[in-house]
């Protein structure tokens, strides 16, 4: 049974538990409250207020979110007290000796870091801004400032921010929860990029996914688990296209909740992968769905509530729940909630999933045919002011006006508007990137386009500042620089070379055409000679000398071929 009750201000729910005891302190703040500019501030405000507990007997961690930043430990009662009153005092007094070094560790980190197979979903659904927030690099973190952490924290790492669970019999002894005064922060408004939906992109060969976005219920997660069953029958058990098939039901505080699903794919069976995916998708929507499928679901996440709430596995939610100003549910009410569940309830959600749904389809694939409209992944408008032509393609330009940024070229166009601008990355070299809120960016480099570097102090001018984002200095090797003219133009001529070059392994490859081709060619051509010749003067069997012969002329002509190509590469060295 779970209580509900106050330590030293914040709310707190407890119950006891089968298993050692653990408690964690949770806040209201994760990547979607972060702006694109200082992306990486709450998970380095997480690793500073860690630094000094060092390694540990315990078990303890943290963890940065979507919307929730949280600490956790697990061991005796004098070490959670430790472990939570110290998180409590670096949070009062961060670190800052340590923000370099830490800064360091977290790049490292990224770089480790590999991107999910619905990653990509969230950029597309809700551009550079909250929720789409998390699929960028943690960019901000360069020129983020001891002010910028401070001012963070007395934001949103907070008494009135925060809660405590606790899975055990009792709060413990000595727990002294020291924080800052502040408010209870609200979650983002979740943002669109999708003018239509459902849509579709194209994203890596080896993957299909699809998300959508709906009511926070108990009957979405049930949906999940059914659509996760129904796409691996489908797709691993009875046509073996795809070994990995998952689905995820994901709430949010605002009351909706995420559903993804994704599947493997190999790249020569990418448009079955797909097909038979949107045919799943179709079918549920449709209400062709087994009830038994949905009574199994329903006795599994029963099964999977009751085992967590013995070991104190439904605290955390719960204490989010709080944070989110969500009612708190008894395993009874929760249960129950479940075993109400119906087909007809999983049915409208499907249908309501449908009308909402990104699909990410695999390589060049696409889902028009499946009534899916194309997400945008340009721009329609192009910026008023001046045009900076690229030195290196004629038919590329930059434009830059009052209002905006724009890269045209190859009959489309990129465009950021001032505006509507999440972030400008900023290199010492002057390079800079503008990223929209759309999620659109327009990349410029000073050195490939003419009066480039004249340019750079006017567009930083026209962006706020908090928006520069300062990026660590680049190698000089890793600046680009125009080729020279003749380069440029040879280039075609040069590419081919090579091709031809790789095509046949270069003169020694031309010689070894030579020696093997040419008796070839001489042999076949006499052959196809005397055919011909017998077909003229035996009129016995006529037919099959003169295919015979048509039989050599054809390998006499791929011979010679060969050699032509072999003799005209060998005068071009």
């Amino acid at each position: 049974m779970i209580t509900q009750l106050d330590v030293d201000g914040i709310p707190t729910v407890l119950a006891p538990t089968t298993g050692p005891m653990h408690a964690g302190l949770a806040f209201r703040v994760g990547f979607a409250d972060e702006p694109l500019a200082k992306r990486g501030i709450t998970h380095l405000v997480e690793h500073l207020a860690l630094h000094s507990f060092g390694v540990a007997d315990y078990h303890y961690n943290g963890a940065t979110g979507v919307e929730y930043t949280f600490f956790h430990m697990q061991g005796a009662e004098a070490d959670i007290v430790a472990f939570l009153n110290g998180v409590c005092t670096a949070l009062n007094d961060l670190p800052m000796h340590r923000l370099s070094t830490e800064k360091e560790i977290l790049r490292t980190e990224e770089n480790g870091r590999s991107e999910g197979p619905t990653e990509a979903l969230a950029l597309w659904r809700h551009g550079a801004r909250d929720y789409g927030v998390v699929t960028y690099p943690e960019w901000g973190l360069t020129g983020i400032t001891p002010d910028d952490l401070r001012a963070w924290v007395a934001r949103y790492f907070t008494q009135q921010n925060a809660a405590l669970w606790i899975a055990g019999p009792a709060v413990p002894a000595g727990l002294k929860l020291t924080l800052p005064s502040g408010y209870r922060q609200p979650v983002p408004a979740p943002s669109s990029a999708l003018p239509v939906r459902p849509a579709y992109f194209s994203g890596p060969s080896n993957v299909v996914a699809w998300n959508s976005v709906v009511r926070r219920e108990t009957k979405a997660a049930v949906f999940s688990g059914v659509l996760e069953r129904a796409l691996f029958r489908s797709l691993r058990q009875e046509s073996g296209l795809s070994y990995t098939v998952a689905s995820n039901y994901e709430p949010r505080a605002d009351g909706s909740a995420v559903i993804s699903a994704f599947a493997d794919a190999l790249p020569e069976k990418q448009g079955a992968v797909l097909g038979g995916f949107v045919d799943v998708l179709a079918a549920v929507r449709l209400g062709v769905i087994d009830p038994a499928e949905v009574t199994t679901v329903v006795n599994q996440r029963c099964e999977e509530m009751t085992h967590a709430e013995e070991n104190g596995g439904r605290l955390p939610g719960q204490a989010f729940n709080v944070l989110a100003g969500r009612p708190i549910l008894t395993l009874e009410e929760a249960l129950s909630e479940l075993r109400a569940v119906t087909l007809a309830d999983v049915v409208s959600v499907a249908a309501s999933a449908f009308s909402d749904g990104l699909l990410m389809t695999p390589g060049r694939t696409g889902a028009d045919w499946a009534g899916y409209a194309a997400a945008p992944n340009s721009s329609e408008q192009v910026v008023q002011g001046t045009a900076y032509p690229s030195l290196e393609d004629p038919a590329l330009s930059l434009v830059a006006g009052e209002r905006g940024v724009s890269v045209v070229g190859d009959g489309s166009a990129a465009t950021v508007w001032f505006d509507q601008c999440a972030a400008v990355l900023t290199w010492p070299d002057g390079a800079r990137r503008f990223v929209g809120h759309d999620g659109i960016q327009v990349s410029f480099e000073p050195t490939l386009f003419a009066n480039g570097h004249a340019l750079v102090p006017a567009l930083d001018a026209r962006v706020r500042p908090e928006l520069r984002t300062p990026m660590p200095p680049r190698d000089a090797e890793r600046i680009p620089v125009p080729r020279p003219p003749d380069q440029q133009a040879q280039g075609y001529g040069e590419n081919a070379a090579k091709e031809e070059e790789s095509e046949g392994g270069g003169t020694a490859g031309a010689v070894v055409l030579l020696v093997l081709l040419s008796p070839i060619l001489v042999f076949t051509a006499l052959l196809t000679v005397i055919m011909l010749l017998s077909a003229v003067v035996d009129s016995e069997d006529t037919g099959g000398e003169v295919i015979l012969g048509l039989s050599f002329l054809s390998v006499a002509a791929a011979c010679g071929y060969g050699v032509y190509r072999a003799i005209r590469r060998l005068r071009n060295r």
